[in-house]
């Protein structure tokens, strides 16, 4: 702990100014063909906790316990080289393919049916399924929407009943390919290109299910050159016929050319997520006035998290006899400082739930995730779960109040003046408030002043910290619980005030919860 005295911040928290009610889908998560995320992350027979499937019953437990709900599946870079057909069938006839995306080889032992069943295993979570536009189109996507979602009667539903699922699946929300706009991707394009097969393909999926809920590739991150051109010239195609557009953001500290890492642009990542967040919303009213539209379109921020991405743990294998099945890729081991970070970030979320309807954590289990798992061994919980199970089970069912904050500020090199505190307050429907709160600065604490709204009858303040002294301190299969929150017992309720005060330490997450 800094011995500095501490700077103060408060938040007014008022019924009155809403932001919008908390869409349970703000917390999905990712699994993508992508390292151990499916095998020996979700997958593993054989292993001591699975069961007849082949599921890790450990992993189960710790997703209903993450509070996880809408699952994107199969990816990712993965879905463009994706032959859904592959993933169907008897497990035996099922052909091994080269992936192009993570340069290994795929064995389709899991695929659409084994997600469908490990989903109703894990509580019952929404599937929410991505097509290959990278190199396929209109005729494989709305093979798979037939296949998954008509009841029987035709030649492809009628594959389904008789591979095991004799019920639909029943799948609501669809992505429209992945990054499309990123050079890296397989079958990437330009904004025209894309856009006028997106078009094409959310027209012909309509015919089959008027009431899809499709999501259109935005730019893959809010630095891409093409930004906010690419948003014009896709929605300008697409609007009428899609229901979100898609964000993706990772973070990370930026090594500087002494050697350093930039952690006061690190600690800053949820202004830049903010910003993004409000400059698609920007383009998706310009085209909604340009076209004199009544439809809304939302966002979909369906991929973000801390992700080292250049660094060992990314690198793809390579040459052209080594495709491992499975590899240990993007294995992030994340610290107290990523969790402070990651806590932020479903922070910025939750202050923007009219426009962001749906979010995926990228990704669930060992590929830069909250869960890891050895195989054969344990499963385990990373900092990162953390922030995210706790907003959860606060926010879910919740309305988030308009912010009323404020804090002192610092100086960063990526996004300039910041403010040092960032927060935002869930009314929950047992009427309890919960505040979410992150001390960004590197020095100082802070003293955290909350005004309740008026009339509440509040009668006990529980606060959770996540917070350690030494930043980079992890959970590892070694030490599982190193980082954890923690009680915070400088808080205190003032019931004829309306009012709670709370110490949040340098770097730092805290939940509020108020009864």
């Amino acid at each position: 702990m800094n011995d500095s005295k501490p700077a103060s911040a408060s938040l007014v928290v008022d019924d009155a100014f809403t932001v919008a009610p908390v869409n349970d889908r703000l917390f999905g998560s990712f699994v993508e063909h992508l390292g151990r995320c499916v095998y020996t992350g979700l997958y593993e027979p054989g292993h001591p906790s699975a069961d007849a499937d082949g599921f890790r019953q450990d992993v189960i437990d710790l997703v209903k316990e993450l509070g996880a709900t809408t699952i994107r599946y199969p990816g990712g870079n993965f879905v463009s080289g994706y032959r859904w057909e592959d993933g169907v069938g008897p497990k035996e006839s099922r052909p091994r393919r080269l992936d192009l995306a993570w340069h290994s080889t795929e064995t389709n032992e899991f695929g659409l049916h084994e997600m469908a069943k490990w989903l109703d295993k894990a509580g019952g979570n929404e599937l929410m399924e991505a097509v290959n536009l990278g190199t396929r189109g209109l005729e494989e996507a709305l093979d798979l929407l037939e296949y998954a979602n008509i009841p029987g009667g035709t030649k492809l539903s009628d594959e389904r009943r008789a591979n095991g699922a004799d019920k639909p699946f029943g799948i609501r929300m669809w992505c429209l390919g992945n990054e499309m706009d990123g050079p890296w991707q397989l079958g990437h394009k330009n904004a025209e290109d894309y856009g006028t097969l997106a078009a094409s393909v959310a027209a012909g999926m309509r015919q089959i299910d008027p009431d899809a809920e499709l999501v259109v590739c935005g730019s893959s991150s809010h630095v891409m050159g093409t930004f906010g051109a690419w948003e014009e010239t896709v929605l300008e195609k697409t609007y009428e016929n899609v229901n979100f557009v898609s964000c993706h953001a990772y973070y990370h500290p930026e090594l500087q050319p002494d050697g350093t890492r930039d952690m006061k642009s690190f600690l800053a990542a949820g202004v830049d997520m903010d910003n993004f967040i409000r400059d698609v919303a920007s383009a998706i009213d310009a085209t909604k006035a340009r076209l004199k539209s009544k439809h809304d379109v939302f966002i979909s921020f369906d991929e973000w998290n801390v992700w080292y991405l250049n660094e060992e743990p990314s690198r793809n294998p390579e040459g052209i006899g080594n495709w491992p099945v499975a590899p240990r890729l993007l294995e992030d081991v994340y610290s107290a400082v990523d969790a402070v970070v990651f806590g932020d970030l479903m922070i910025t979320l939750l202050k923007n739930a009219n426009r962001v309807h749906a979010a995926s954590l990228a990704q669930l289990v060992n590929v830069i995730a909250p869960i890891m798992t050895e195989p054969g061994g344990p499963a385990w919980r990373q900092t990162t779960f953390y922030p995210f199970s706790l907003t959860a089970k606060y926010a879910k069912g919740g309305t988030v109040l308009e912010p009323k904050l404020t804090s002192g500020t610092f100086d960063t090199p990526a996004y300039g003046e910041v403010p040092s505190l960032n927060a935002v307050a869930v009314r929950g429907a047992d009427g309890t408030v919960t505040v979410f709160a992150v001390n960004r600065s590197m020095d100082d604490a802070a003293e955290f002043e909350i005004s309740l709204p008026e009339g509440g009858e509040f009668s006990a303040v529980e606060a959770q910290t996540l917070h350690d002294d030494d930043l980079w301190a992890r959970n590892t299969l070694a030490e599982q619980t190193r980082v954890t929150p923690r009680p915070n017992d400088t808080a205190t309720l003032d019931a004829a005030s309306g009012t709670v005060r709370v110490t949040l330490p340098p770097v730092s997450w805290t939940a509020i919860h108020v009864k």
